[in-house]
């Protein structure tokens, strides 16, 4: 099995994509992340979507998960609210990553030591130079269980 047998089309985003609107992909769509593309549409980064979480929730609540119990349930339902006006960019992690990326001819293995590596739930397949898809943890757990 190959990179181009489990990949499948996939949503991207830009940079400067909203970021609520990334986290309405995440939902909507039931993803693992997205896949951040660059001004000729190839992956420049893949956001996961604990970034998206990470961006929206509190810090406070982050450094000391005891906080988070002390805000009323309405206003906690509420925390995605703080991504409005807020981009993909700011999302991302700040100092540069792997970027787990491959060509079509990668094997599973090679494409579960590329996941395992880099702590992507994703993988983009690129072949000549284009973006021709991604394969997501789930579709290669799926297979390698069923192999």
């Amino acid at each position: 099995m190959r990179a181009r047998d489990l990949a499948t089309e996939f949503p991207i985003v830009t940079l400067d994509t909203p970021v609520h609107e990334a986290a309405r992909l995440l939902s909507e769509q039931d993803l693992p992340g997205l896949i951040v593309v660059d001004e000729q549409g190839l992956p420049s980064s893949i956001l996961p979507g604990t970034q998206v979480l990470r961006l929206a929730v509190p810090g406070y609540c982050q450094g000391d998960p005891a906080l988070a119990r002390v805000v009323d349930e309405a206003h906690a339902d509420l925390f995605l609210r703080s991504l409005a006006g807020r981009t993909v960019r700011e999302a991302l992690p700040r100092e540069p990553r792997e970027l787990p990326v491959t060509d079509p001819d990668a094997t599973v293995l090679e494409l579960a030591a590329l996941m395992a590596r880099t702590r992507s739930p994703l993988v983009a397949v690129v072949d000549d130079g284009r973006l021709v898809g991604a394969v997501t943890l789930q579709a290669l757990l799926d297979w390698a269980v069923s192999a």
